[in-house]
């Protein structure tokens, strides 16, 4: 159980950023707009904090309330006790109405066992994503029309802040300078902070960049974007959120790539992972801990291709360490800032263009994956970036945890 909780002036600032600026693409929400707002018990002083900001702000709240304790864990029991057809329910309408009230989604992860789905088969949870992919193909379509936005933030709890090797006081510092909670305005921080990223956001776009070429002592890999590709970062999506990001053109991932971070994903720890890619697919998988994990996912349909190709700027970060999140870990700064990939589902909304007006198969011929799964894997390790413009040049973007450009 939890032995610490933030002060009221922490959960009031936390709950401000993540209403009115983490939503709607930094701008915050607007009266009558309606936030789906998910959680667990772990996090409830948080989920107060939320809730009532939401209402303050003049929109209407969807709740999602859920239970943390390990041995009552609802999505534990689940995949314990579902069969084939239980897996595969899929309550349309209810997704399509709930879809089409929400404005907004607000999803606090809190975890009280990072290891809840060691004795699942993995498979089962796989199963159970695809089983709601037109969910998150719904949601896609909305988010790229403009009509939806999502973010997520960290409760940090005692078993996560082992995981990471840290106290539970020393976890909470993490988040709190990492979220600038300590500032007067939080959210006026956010919003110079966002308009620094974009300036790099704005000059990787302006350079053309048609490959890229990852290289350290633990990666090779060449990857290829789109014609009309774009980079993003900020603006929200996510707290923190300090990479920048893009969706390649999957077919063009060639060479290898190993992570000295854990994957902290589906109720499992997977470590010590290394990939190999041909011709934009995974042909080798490997993993020093919960290999079969790391596989399942991987033989989930199109999460053997590419979706999404990240840095992030030492500079910029204020994670200094390991948190035992993905959210967390994919933003860290340090030494050297991170480089990471995703497996799966690309980001659509890294186009040059208006997203909403693309069609199914014009997505296709140009590279950009979807899939059920979207997984980041994450390596802190000095690496070097070059891009290949359209003029054939070279040219080194990223260097010792830094952006060059």
């Amino acid at each position: 159980m939890k032995t610490y909780t933030p002060s009221k002036k922490i959960l009031e600032k936390y709950a401000d950023v993540m209403v009115n600026y983490a939503l709607n693409s930094g701008k915050g929400i607007k009266k009558g707009e309606v936030v789906q707002l998910t959680a667990n018990e772990a996090s409830k002083p948080l989920y107060a904090a939320i809730y009532r900001e939401i209402l303050k702000q003049g929109g209407h709240v969807i709740g999602n309330f859920g239970i943390s304790e390990p041995q009552y864990d609802t999505s534990k029991i689940f995949f314990e006790e579902a069969d084939v057809k239980q897996i595969q329910f899929f309550p349309e309408a209810y997704y399509k109405g709930l879809l089409e009230v929400v404005d907004h989604s607000i999803y606090i992860i809190s975890e009280e066992d990072p290891e809840l789905m060691k004795n699942v088969d993995p498979k089962k949870i796989m199963q159970r994503g695809e089983a709601l992919k037109p969910w998150r193909e719904w949601r896609t379509k909305k988010e790229n029309r403009g009509e939806f936005s999502w973010t997520l933030c960290l409760y940090g709890t005692e078993a996560m802040a082992k995981a990471a090797g840290l106290s539970i006081k020393e976890y909470w510092n993490q988040i709190i300078k990492a979220c600038y909670l300590n500032d007067k305005d939080p959210v006026v921080t956010w919003k110079k902070l966002n308009s620094n990223i974009q300036k790099n956001v704005h000059k990787l776009n302006t350079l053309k960049i048609q490959k890229l070429h990852i290289v350290g002592a633990d990666v090779d890999l060449h990857i290829t974007l789109p014609k009309k590709g774009a980079w993003k970062g900020g603006s929200g999506a996510n707290i923190p959120s300090f990479e920048i990001f893009t969706s390649p053109d999957w077919r063009g991932t060639n060479g290898w790539i190993r992570f000295n971070q854990p994957l902290y994903r589906y109720g499992n720890i997977i470590k010590g992972i290394k990939l190999e890619f041909k011709n934009g697919r995974v042909v080798k998988s490997s993993a020093t801990k919960n290999e079969k994990v790391l596989k399942e996912m991987i033989a989930t349909k199109n999460a053997d291709k590419i979706g999404e190709f990240s840095l992030t700027d030492a500079r910029f970060s204020k994670i200094t360490k390991p948190m035992a999140d993905t959210l967390y870990d994919e933003n860290m700064g340090g030494k050297y800032g991170n480089t990471h990939i995703a497996l799966g589902m690309a980001y659509r909304d890294c186009y040059q263009g208006d997203p909403g007006k693309v069609t199914e198969k014009e997505w296709e011929k140009m590279g950009y994956n979807f899939s059920s799964v979207h997984t980041d894997i994450v390596s802190t390790t000095d690496r070097t970036v070059t891009a290949t413009l359209a003029d054939g040049t070279e040219k080194v973007i990223y260097k010792k945890g830094q952006f060059t450009i």
